[in-house]
């Protein structure tokens, strides 16, 4: 029976294990020819189980935040199954900690990880979309990036990936504009499930329950990915949804306030009184985690 990956080539990257590995296995499940990327040799495992359940995968072994391999994650893609339609981008870690004792190191490899290892895979796959639409294909790819609710509401103790997850939301949208003359589209996830990266934070929330359905389960938000991924989701572009359990919301960014005018500098002692009727009347924010 056709799905909606059903022939399309995916890379997914972070793939080893939690939410990237389940990724992979939807679409193969659905059909698709599927890249398992990871850091580690779990990416082969994770292949081997779409492959014995009847799928189609190969993997690839990698830090994708690396320029070159980056690039060369494409190639594999173009060489094994003849083209590209789908890049999820799920490759991730956490340094926590407080930002006073935070360490350049914590922050670097944070950011480089997060952050660069969106946006070298989507530079390269982007280049490979842009010469099929110069030579005039026809092109339903897509981009599916995985920011945070840390990245839209911040979160204490995750200032280094709070920033990167931040910037994961805006490329997203910057990228959604730039690529849709290609035929890209470019959206982000922001999801909650249980994963190694989020046990140690928030164990007790995050434990399965003993029965019944497990709201945490990183399964919950792969048919999502797998539906942006579709030739069906063409006329979505440039959002960010969060999404845990089986709640899905479309988050909603900044938006311009009603600003306060005058047609002149405004002085320094003046701010004040306008500052605060600005805040009146405005939403309040909503609170970072943790606070």
């Amino acid at each position: 029976m056709s799905t909606p990956a059903t022939g399309r080539v995916v890379i997914v990257t972070g793939a080893g294990q939690g939410l990237g590995r389940e990724h992979a296995l939807a679409f193969g499940r659905d059909s698709a020819r599927v890249v398992v990327n990871d850091v580690s040799a779990a990416a082969v495992d994770v292949a081997g189980a779409i492959v014995e359940a009847g799928g189609t995968a190969v993997a690839s072994v990698g830090d994708c935040s690396d320029w070159d391999y980056a690039q060369q994650l494409v190639r594999t893609a173009v060489e094994a199954y003849g083209g590209l339609d789908i890049l999820v981008n799920n490759a991730g870690i956490n340094r926590d900690r407080m930002l006073v004792g935070m360490s350049e190191a914590e922050w670097d490899t944070v950011i480089r990880v997060d952050l660069k290892g969106h946006f070298a895979p989507m530079r390269h796959a982007a280049a490979y979309w842009r010469e099929r639409s110069k030579a005039g294909d026809t092109l339903h790819a897509r981009i599916v990036n995985t920011s945070s609710g840390a990245g839209l509401m911040g979160s204490v103790g995750q200032g280094n990936y709070a920033a990167a997850k931040a910037g994961i939301a805006a490329l997203t949208q910057v990228a959604a504009v730039e690529f849709g003359r290609y035929g890209v589209t470019v959206n982000a996830i922001a999801p909650s499930a249980r994963t190694a990266m989020t046990e140690a934070v928030f164990a007790e929330q995050m434990r399965a329950p003993e029965s019944g359905f497990d709201v945490m389960h990183p399964a919950n938000v792969s048919p999502l990915v797998v539906w942006l991924a579709s030739v069906d989701a063409g006329d979505v572009t440039g959002r960010i949804f969060e999404i845990e359990g089986g709640r899905l919301s479309v988050a909603d960014g900044w938006q311009h306030g009603e600003p306060a005018v005058k047609q002149a500098r405004w002085r320094s002692g003046e701010l004040g009184p306008q500052v605060r009727a600005l805040l009146a009347a405005a939403p309040p924010p909503a609170p970072v985690y943790g606070a």
